[in-house]
Formats: structure tokens, sequence, C-alpha cells
């Protein structure tokens, strides 16, 4: 999850503030990194970090703490997405493609969403009608 849309970075952008080349950050400064600074989605192949927190580490001070609790603000990715809805994975990206709910932004090649909008579609689910709908047996005609 990315806290309250917070701005995130990615490893190479990482390694270019830093001012070496992918590989050499990879093989040499990512594994202390990674020890201090926790990626957003830590069990996505794609690591994202909070921008402040790197910035941070980037300078030799202290790691800011990222906001605790749920916000609205928060960006949630499909296995996050699922848990809320209660569906699996695959399911939220066919609701996406499909307009079920918003296809979402993309940052750093992970498709996510805010929780304001997820949380709308769990309390209302498309297709359950208008709740003062006629009772059934009751039509004209």
């Amino acid at each position: 999850m990315i806290p309250r849309n917070r701005p995130v970075i990615n490893e190479a952008d990482i390694a270019e503030q830093a001012g070496v080349p992918i590989a050499t950050w990879r093989r040499r400064d990512a594994p202390a990194f990674r020890q201090r600074v926790a990626s957003l989605f830590p069990r996505s192949r794609i690591l994202i970090y909070d921008l402040a927190q790197a910035r941070a580490y980037l300078a030799g001070g202290p790691i800011p703490v990222l906001p605790a609790g749920e916000h609205p603000d928060d960006l949630l990715n499909d296995e996050e997405t699922a848990a809320v809805l209660g569906v699996t994975a695959s399911t939220v990206r066919a609701y996406a493609t499909q307009g079920y709910i918003s296809a979402g932004k993309t940052v750093y090649s992970v498709r996510v969403w805010p929780r304001c909008d997820i949380e709308e579609r769990r309390k209302n689910p498309p297709g359950r009608g208008r709740e003062e709908a006629r009772p059934p047996g009751t039509g004209k005609g």
C-alpha cells in the first residue's frame, strides 16, 4: 500500500540519485538499503519505496515513519484491493478491464487504486438495482 498517496521511487531512480549505475546499486548498496527501508509492496517483484524514506537513507538521516492506519487516499495494489473486495487478485484485474472498478493508475508498473474507490465499490456493488424498486409480482402488464 502506498499510504495517503505519498510520492514513491523505485531502485533505478534511487541509484540515479545516489550517483551509481543500477547494477552497482543492486550489488553493493541495495542489500543495506533494503534492511533499513521497507518496500511498500513487500510481496511484489517490483520494489517501490517511499520517496521521503529513500531520500533520508541517502542523506544518512533518520528514516521517517510512514503514516499508520487506513486512509481514503491510500493506494492499493491488486492483492490489497482483492482483500478489501473479498475476491482474488486476478478478479480485481478483470474488474478493472471490464469497468466494474476504475482502471486505477500505474505507478512504476504497478497498477493501484484509491482505497476510497474500492470501499465505495464494496459498499455499492453493481447489479443491486434500486433499493426502492417495486416488489416482485406487482408489475403492470
